[in-house]
């Protein structure tokens, strides 16, 4: 809502049930996306995403058909084409997550956490119930699977990083070195719900370096 009443005509696509109908699960997410692109809008796409599906940008540009012009990635992994998730988490938490896996699924996101941890981030009752209703439980076999290759669409797109949480120091450094433009708040991983126009304000930032 902050980026709309900025000027920007935002889309924010649901990727509920992608995973269904089972894998390729990175083909699926991307075509979600794909599907809830109205295709009609002016100025330059640029793709956002937040915390793990920084990893799934280089699928959904090359499912947009080469349309994205920049990629903004919120506190979020970098795409690793060829790796799964597993291979690129610290060695602790795929054990502590292998471990919550019940019938080949992860229970939701914020059961992945101390008990308090999510409550803590969101202290708002009525917030936090009406985001854990939208957590999935993902196929662990999602995070098992390969990235597909790097499609040449992405070469095309000019990322940037925003770095809201301590815990994600290590991408925006990457990027930092990878010669992204960088933007750093001391802020958490869930800003974006608790203080959504300083988050606004950060992707107009990095939506201005890489299109202009």
């Amino acid at each position: 809502m902050c980026l709309r009443e900025a000027g920007h005509a935002a889309v924010t696509p649901s990727l509920l049930g992608a995973l269904e109908d089972g894998p390729p699960y990175y083909p699926a997410f991307a075509r979600a996306v794909a599907d809830d692109y109205p295709g009609d809008e002016d100025g330059p796409v640029v793709l956002i995403a937040h915390s793990g599906a920084g990893a799934l940008l280089p699928a959904v540009a090359a499912a947009l058909g080469g349309a994205v012009r920049a990629a903004v990635f919120v506190d979020a992994v970098l795409p690793a084409p060829g790796a799964d998730w597993f291979s690129t988490a610290p060695e602790h938490l795929r054990g502590h997550l292998t471990a919550l896996v019940h019938d080949g699924r992860l229970p939701p996101w914020h059961e992945w956490f101390p008990p308090g941890t999510v409550a803590a981030l969101l202290p708002d009752t009525a917030l936090r119930d009406r985001f854990i209703a939208e957590l999935p439980r993902l196929p662990v076999a999602y995070l098992r699977e390969p990235a597909p290759p790097e499609d040449p669409s992405w070469g095309r797109v000019r990322p940037a990083y925003i770095r809201l949480s301590a815990a994600y120091d290590s991408e925006a450094d990457e990027a930092a070195r990878l010669g992204w433009p960088v933007l750093r708040a001391d802020a958490d991983h869930l800003a974006m719900l608790t203080r959504p126009e300083t988050v606004a304000t950060l992707i107009a930032q990095a939506i201005r370096r890489t299109t202009v």
